[in-house]
This record gives structure tokens, C-alpha cells and sequence, in this order.
């Protein structure tokens, strides 16, 4: 009988599933979608029981053409980082979390960083203080929602929820951990100077395992309900940038990953912690035992094209629609026949404020050079290449740090693009590789469930064995040289526009 390893990678909008053989070859995925809710402007929430439908949905597609549901051997979770899990002493979800995404925390991150002061957040933490990340949630429930903070048993991340429906235990991972900026990244462990400085009670806090760890065997009613046995073995897994990581064999220094979800990722494995709370970059864990990484973040990478797609993209939608061709393909197709630069168009892709390296919640996206002798194609160029610039920006700070740079490997949606390869390589002067497998996230934390369940004696052993990598293209000397140029103007712009965003954001309309 064979041997298989489940993957599940816990997203914003979706949870997908990757179920592989030990050798690496993915046998079948599945996915199921759920919804996003804004109750305010900057909230962003959802509900966990959504998730765990998702999670359900996801693996018996995945796992429905198997003979026999004892040949899972291993799962492990990749999910969303930074979310608030509040469950009582019941084990129930108290209100719905608060997700990466939700700025509502500004006022909570000041406070942070009144109480704790720069050199405790630098030693301590080495990260900036940031809405998105957890401990704020933390802090704006206790100020604005006392009779739910005073119900709070246990905070879980998004993922470890999961793991906790699954197996019965509370707990978390070093990855995971990292985001919540209530973890000392050099020494894996949760911060008791951070903690007690904000006041607030270490039994909250779940144990922390390594990536590779082993939770528990799946609980029989789960089992049945997932179409899996109870043998299945649940592994720590790790946060999705993390275990995308692992999934793209990004594990040593000199390599970059570059992500193109709805956010934007430039990720740097590192062999010690740096600390880099300037800039909104980040200093994490890495899913592989005693690595780190440094990364940078933008908010709206793939979700500016989306909203290009969703409010210029009609006609490529309704083509699309008629050929089975996928509109992103159409669009991409017509920003190629443009010159580089989008003839004097440049996009600001700041639609829900940005994190790297501006760290404003008010910031918003901006056409700068607009004519009327653009069109649709003109647009949509200068947003992916808006993008690609906002990716540069972390790219430049993590190089600053004097890590080289011997290869670029580029994943999520926008990689499968050869056009936007292209122009990454451009920008960044480097040629451009992709791995085989399109969901590095849950790619990833199927390796680790590999590594926990001993089929694999480390994450170094599970990326030799499954990652395979394809050349997707070279820089060219006249592109790079335009880039630049076009680049130097992108990267002038957010200064001259701060105050403004800031002015605009305290408008009363």
C-alpha cells in the first residue's frame, strides 16, 4: 500500500489541499472557498466554523479517489499568520478572529510601543509593531470588548485552531509564533518582558513545537467526518510564508522567494535572527529547525490586479468565459504589447494601505502620469509593474542586510505568468526559477508532516527529495537599465504623498 501526505494550507479565502506521495509527486488537490467579512472599513474577520468546512471540503476532495482511508499516513497545516483565535475555557470561539489584514489596531500599537520602548522590541522581539500582527488584537479586545477579554481561556493562530479540532490539544509552532510579536524569535519561546509589560497572563499562550513536531492522531469523530483514519498522524505544520518556503526549497541563505498571492512576499532564509523593526520588515522562525528569515510585505500584490480584473476586466471575463480561457491570461496577454513603463504610467499599489516598507495603514493606490492616450492595457501594465516595484522595495531592505543573492524562485498566483516573470527578472537584474508545484504552502506542509512521521529524517532531506526547479527567465540589459529609471521615480512618490494620505484619511466627507 502506498504511502501518502496530506497538506492543507489554511488561506484568506480558501482552504486547499495537496495529498503527494513520499518521493514528492502530487496525486490530487482540492479546494473550498469561504467568505471575507468587513464589518467596518480596515476590519477584516471571519468565522473559524467557515474554515473548518473549508478544511473538510478541501480534503475529501483531495482524498476521494484513494482506495482505502488508511493511506494517509501524515498531515500538517500552512495557514494565514497573525489571526486572533479568543476560545474559552470550553474550548469555544468567543467572537470571530481578527485577521492579518485588519487594520483597526493603530491606536493598540502605539501603546505597545510606549509600554515596551524600541530596545525591548528590538532585543525581544526584532520586529516592528504592526496592526496586523496578534498581540494588538489582543490589546483592542481588552480595550473595547472587556466582557469577551475576560472570557479569554486561550489565543490560537488560524491554523492551530484547526489542529486543535483535529487532535484535541492547544498548541502552536515557532513559525506561527513568530507573527504574534509576543514571541523572542532568537530564543523560541515566548517573551516574558513583552508579556508581562503589557499586562497580560502567559496561561493564555499554547505551548510551542517546532514545524516538525508531532500533535496528536486524529480524534475518531474528525476522522470519519475528514473520510480519513484515525492513525493519521496531525504535525505542527507551520505559517504560510514558511511552509511556502519549504514547498519552493527555500531553505539556505543566498536564496529568495518571491510571492504573489493577494499579498506580496520577498523572504530571505537567514542562519541567525537579525533584528529589523525599521521599515515594517520582518525577522522570523523558518518551518526548518534552528533557520530563520528575513521578509518584507505588501498588502495589495496580487489583490491589485484582482481588482483591475474585477473592475476594467469585463470584456476579458466575459471572453474568458466563452473560450475557457482564464481572464488574468487575457489581461497579462495585453499589458505585454505595451513598452516598458506603460508609456510615463506608473501604479502605486497601496489599495488598503501597505506594510513594507511604509507601515501606513492610510496609504492608498495612486495612477501617477495618467493621459489620455492610455487605455485599459496601459493600466493594466502599469499595475503589475506597480506591484513588481513594490516587491522591489523589500528586496532592496532585505539585500541591505548584505545576504547575497544567488537565485530567485517565484510562487502564488501571479508566478504562473511567464509576462510577470519577465519582469521580476528585469527589475531585480536575476534570473528568475519556479518549482514544479503551484501550492508551495501546502507543498510545504505536507513535507513537514513527511518529516514529523519519519519518512523523511529532516526538512533539508524532504526539499532534495520533492522540490524540482525550472529556469522561467533571464534579465535583459535594456529592460534592467528602464526599470531603474522607472523605478527611482516609484520609489520617490510615497514621500511626496504621505501627508496627503494621511490628510485624506482624516477628511470629514
Amino acid at each position: 500500500m502506498d504511502t501518502y501526505l496530506l497538506g492543507l494550507d489554511l488561506g484568506t479565502s480558501a482552504t486547499k489541499a495537496v495529498l503527494l506521495t513520499g518521493d514528492g509527486e502530487v496525486i490530487s488537490t482540492g479546494k473550498a472557498t469561504y467568505p471575507l467579512n468587513r464589518p467596518q472599513e480596515g476590519w477584516a474577520e471571519q468565522d473559524p466554523e467557515d474554515w473548518w468546512k473549508g478544511v473538510v471540503g478541501a480534503t475529501r476532495e483531495a482524498t476521494t479517489g484513494l482506495g482505502g482511508s488508511d493511506e494517509v499516513k501524515a498531515l500538517a497545516l500552512s495557514g494565514q499568520m497573525h489571526g486572533s483565535v479568543f476560545l474559552n475555557s470550553s474550548g469555544e470561539v468567543i467572537r470571530p478572529p481578527l485577521l492579518w489584514n485588519d487594520t483597526r489596531t493603530t491606536a493598540q500599537c502605539r501603546e505597545m510601543e510606549e509600554r515596551l520602548g524600541l530596545e525591548t522590541i528590538k532585543a525581544k522581539l526584532g520586529n516592528p509593531i504592526l496592526e496586523g500582527f496578534t498581540a494588538p488584537k489582543l490589546l483592542w479586545l481588552r480595550e473595547n470588548e472587556r466582557d469577551n477579554y475576560e472570557e479569554l481561556d486561550t489565543l490560537l493562530l488560524p491554523k492551530d485552531y484547526i489542529v486543535y479540532r483535529m487532535t484535541g490539544r492547544t498548541v502552536t509552532e515557532t513559525s506561527d509564533a513568530a507573527g504574534t510579536v509576543l514571541f523572542n524569535v532568537s530564543e523560541r519561546t515566548w517573551s516574558k518582558e513583552v508579556i508581562s509589560g503589557l499586562g497580560l497572563d502567559t496561561s493564555i499562550l499554547p505551548p510551542v513545537l517546532e514545524s516538525t513536531e508531532p500533535v496528536g492522531k486524529l480524534k475518531q469523530e474528525v476522522a470519519k467526518e475528514l473520510g480519513l483514519s484515525e492513525d493519521v498522524l496531525v504535525v505542527a505544520g507551520g505559517a504560510d510564508n514558511a511552509c511556502s518556503a519549504v514547498g519552493n526549497g527555500v531553505l539556505n541563505e543566498g536564496q529568495y522567494l518571491i510571492s504573489i498571492g493577494s499579498s506580496g512576499v520577498v523572504l530571505a532564509p537567514t542562519e541567525s535572527t537579525y533584528a529589523a523593526p525599521e521599515d515594517g520588515l520582518h525577522s522570523f522562525n523558518h518551518s526548518a529547525p534552528e533557520r530563520w528569515y528575513l521578509m518584507g510585505v505588501m498588502l495589495s500584490a496580487g489583490l491589485s490586479l484582482r481588482w483591475y480584473r474585477d473592475k476594467f476586466g469585463r470584456f476579458e471575463k466575459e471572453v474568458a468565459s466563452l473560450t475557457g480561457d482564464d481572464p488574468y491570461d487575457l489581461i497579462t496577454a495585453e499589458a505585454r504589447g505595451v513598452p516598458i513603463g506603460a508609456e510615463r504610467l506608473i501604479f502605486l499599489p497601496y489599495l488598503n494601505g501597505e506594510r513594507t516598507p511604509h507601515a501606513d495603514p492610510n496609504a492608498r493606490g495612486v495612477f501617477f502620469g495618467l493621459s489620455d492616450k492610455h487605455g485599459r492595457e496601459h493600466l493594466a501594465r502599469s499595475v503589475i509593474e506597480g506591484i513588481t516595484f513594490g516587491l522591489r522595495d523589500s528586496m532592496e531592505l532585505v539585500s541591505g542586510f548584505g545576504l547575497p543573492r544567488n537565485e530567485i524562485r517565484i510562487t502564488g498566483g501571479g508566478s504562473k505568468s511567464s509576462f510577470w516573470a519577465q519582469v521580476i527578472a528585469d527589475n531585480f537584474d536575476s534570473p528568475v526559477n519556479r518549482t514544479s508545484v503551484s501550492e508551495g504552502p501546502g507543498f510545504g506542509a505536507a513535507l513537514l508532516a513527511g518529516v514529523g512521521a519519519g519518512i523523511y529524517e529532516s526538512v533539508e532531506e524532504a526539499v532534495d527529495t520533492a522540490v524540482r526547479v525550472n529556469r522561467v527567465a533571464e534579465p535583459t540589459g535594456r529592460a534592467v537599465d528602464k526599470y531603474n529609471e522607472l523605478y527611482g521615480i516609484y520609489k520617490s512618490m510615497y514621500g511626496a504623498l504621505a501627508n496627503k494620505f494621511s490628510d485624506l484619511a482624516n477628511l470629514e466627507l
